[in-house]
């Protein structure tokens, strides 16, 4: 049998030139194995992993208990379809249930935020109504439904005509969202923090009164918490702060522990609004990715990660804000937006990467992190040195 080929990350990214679409651009490198937070290119050099596949890889690399689980479960039954049930998705639905505080919740799972966000849509028409409310800057997917949801005109124009009737608002301001909402609005979709906008934080009370308009219209409040969710602001979904019950939450990212899985949870009230046939998916809950799933929720609580997050973010914050160079840290939890005071995120996103750190560049004055929930102390110091020894190199 022929050997396959070794790629090194120059033949590699010639490969990747000659075969994919140019829709991505191309990496500069290839990744082949990782433990952790620790990764290893193709030609061998290492890297500190602060992005985590977009805050996907909640547990880090190869984890041990991801590994067990998915082995086993690979091992026993890989795929059913939705034609049927199997433990795995019934545990998850259970566990997601549960972290709502709604024993009346019901879960739709598909394998992507884009596609929980279009369940939210459709469910959403089923009331009735067509009008949609979201935010400038905000990010919901690259779906054509999802897409007319985001507030980005780099990422929308191209594709239009989009989905008609939808209004977008400032994000933070209540007047404007007053203003928008009327009993012709099917929901308003707000993420508690917008991740790819650069973890922008609304001001304290803004979800409340999202959820104060939401009741007055009869408009359903949808909390797009696939950056948020999953533990990753230190509570399950990224708005429990503010002390509100949204009508329908969307998750994906980490929920899967690095497997592609996406839910929408649909709380009392909207939980019965799809009829058999409104809606479906061939791979969303498939067992292997709800092993994985189960597992990592099952060591985020027996590990007491949730409060773990807020301490280590908490240490994060302190210590970049000491750095010269940085205008203001921001985030909760391991989500944190870095602001620079110059315009140069992408090459020290890029001059870190030659250092052996993992981050992304939101905009031309964010770098965005979004660590798994294992780093350690050690760690966070040692990223915050690299990232200061990169930022003082490139402004001199």
């Amino acid at each position: 049998m022929r050997k396959p080929r070794k790629f090194g990350n120059s033949l590699a990214q010639a490969t990747w030139n000659k075969t994919f679409q140019p829709n991505y651009g191309t990496p500069p490198i290839s990744l082949v194995k990782g433990k952790g937070v620790i990764v290893y290119d193709a030609d061998g050099k290492k890297y500190l992993d602060f992005l985590g596949g977009i805050a996907t890889n909640l547990l880090g690399h190869a984890h041990p208990a991801i590994i067990k689980a998915v082995t086993k479960q690979i091992s026993t039954l890989s795929h059913v379809s939705n034609f049927y049930m199997h433990p795995q998705v019934l545990q998850l639905a259970q566990s997601l249930q549960k972290m709502t505080g709604d024993k009346n919740s019901k879960v739709f799972f598909c394998n992507s935020g884009a596609e929980a966000n279009e369940a939210a849509i459709k469910l959403s028409r089923l009331t009735g109504r067509t009008n949609i409310v979201a935010a400038h800057g905000a990010f919901h997917g690259r779906t054509m439904g999802a897409i007319s949801l985001t507030g980005q005109p780099a990422k929308r124009d191209p594709f239009k005509p989009l989905l008609r009737k939808i209004k977008h608002v400032k994000y933070g301001d209540i007047a404007a969202l007053h203003r928008a909402v009327t009993r012709k609005t099917a929901m308003v979709i707000l993420e508690p923090i917008m991740g790819e906008a650069g973890v922008v934080l609304p001001p304290k009370g803004y979800l409340k009164a999202a959820r104060a308009i939401c009741d007055k219209t009869g408009a359903l409040l949808v909390i797009d918490a696939v950056q948020t969710g999953m533990g990753r602001t230190g509570t399950w979904f990224g708005y429990e702060n503010e002390e509100i019950t949204p009508d329908v939450i969307t998750i994906a990212k980490g929920l899967g522990g690095g497997l592609p899985l996406g839910a929408m949870i649909a709380l009392e009230g909207s939980n019965n609004l799809f009829k058999p046939g409104d809606h479906g998916s061939t791979f969303g809950g498939n067992p292997v990715a709800c092993a994985a799933a189960n597992a990592t929720i099952n060591v985020i609580q027996s590990k007491g990660l949730l409060k773990s997050n807020v301490v280590l973010g908490n240490l994060l914050k302190n210590e970049l804000t000491k750095i010269p160079g940085i205008s203001e840290v921001r985030g909760r939890g391991l989500l944190i937006g870095i602001v620079l005071k110059t315009a140069n995120a992408k090459a020290l996103a890029a001059g870190l990467l030659s250092d052996g750190v993992l981050v992304n560049a939101t905009s031309d004055e964010v770098i965005r992190i979004a660590p798994a929930f294992i780093i350690s102390k050690k760690n966070v110091m040692d990223f915050v040195g690299a990232f200061q020894k990169s930022l003082g190199e490139l402004n001199g």
